[in-house]
């Protein structure tokens, strides 16, 4: 009887250690995301006032004593009535697209030829890939600007090499913003990919081979399919905090760059209009969102199905 209550005892201790370290990051979630989207949620079915804070507070009290919940979509229909915040939501998906292809033909190559190289060189690689990191990020995009300007580093070196007769507007351009996305998001395309190619097993590169497959059709029918989930991870890493991009657009962007950030800010600092901006992020923490758990609901879809 006493080896049987250890039994269980011992299962009850596995069992709620197993739940402990599972309810973790669902606290994290709950803490960090959850509860933060609510407020936000909450502020943006307010209506705006001259007041601290600056929106009308969610229980209202009534003049017979009651309470009652005070909500109005006049944001949301605001942010649909003016084309404004159309073309920002447009723009930005447009600039962190671009900006995510691009990554993703630099980044591919560069992982590829880290997981292919000894282990000693391997392991310098991933150092330079992370070295920006230690780098403070405004820094780094400060340095693009002189960099970047007319009579800057790259200006310079074109015109001295001959390349270019007089210098180029690179700065305060749509470009400039594509170069420092890139710069700034690489190695949160690169590192996926590593992660995925360096398990990549050799054997069946080598199989392909061997029965007359060509170097392109190696890479098009094997390595390409099998790194496709260090390709998706990696371009959703990039795409999701490039969309929602404020210091890089500032700084390097023209007043004609329209992203979704900028917006943001003017309405909660410039505007004061916290319900505003904040129906703009929830809308744009909606076509974030969606699309990935579609995504994640269809490649789940196909997996049930396979198996």
């Amino acid at each position: 009887m006493s080896g049987l209550l250890i039994n269980v005892d011992n299962s009850f201790r596995e069992r709620l250690w197993k739940n402990l370290i599972i309810a973790i990051p669902y606290f994290w979630l709950l803490l960090f995301f959850l509860a933060p989207f609510l407020i936000v949620l909450k502020i943006s079915l307010a209506d705006p006032i001259i007041a601290q804070p600056p929106f009308t507070p969610l229980f209202q009290d009534n003049d017979d004593g009651s309470m009652s919940i005070y909500t109005t979509f006049d944001n949301y229909l605001f942010l649909f009535q003016d084309s404004l915040y159309l073309v920002t939501y447009l723009s930005s998906v447009k600039l962190a697209f671009i900006s995510t292809v691009l990554a993703l033909f630099i980044g591919y190559p560069i992982a590829y030829g880290i997981a292919r190289s000894p282990q000693p060189t391997r392991n310098i690689l991933l150092l330079l890939v992370v070295i920006p990191f230690w780098i403070s990020f405004l820094l780094r995009v400060y340095a693009w600007m002189g960099i970047l300007k007319t009579k800057g580093l790259l200006n310079g070196f074109l015109l001295w090499i001959g390349i270019i007769d007089q210098p180029l507007e690179l700065l305060y351009t749509d470009t400039a913003v594509y170069i420092g996305m890139i710069y700034s998001y690489l190695p949160f395309m690169i590192l996926p990919l590593y992660a995925n190619l360096e398990k990549l097993d050799i054997r069946l590169l080598e199989a392909a081979s061997d029965l007359g497959a060509r170097r392109w059709e190696v890479f098009k029918d094997v390595t390409l399919p099998l790194s496709m989930p260090g390709i998706i991870a990696g371009c959703c890493l990039m795409f999701i905090p490039a969309i929602g991009e404020y210091v890089i657009p500032t700084l390097l962007g023209g007043a004609d760059t329209l992203m979704i950030g900028r917006v943001l800010f003017d309405e909660f600092f410039l505007n004061r209009d916290w319900p505003v901006a904040s129906a703009v992020a929830i809308v744009l923490v909606l076509l974030l969102v969606l699309p990935i758990v579609y995504f994640q609901k269809r490649q789940n879809q196909e997996l049930w199905s396979e198996s």
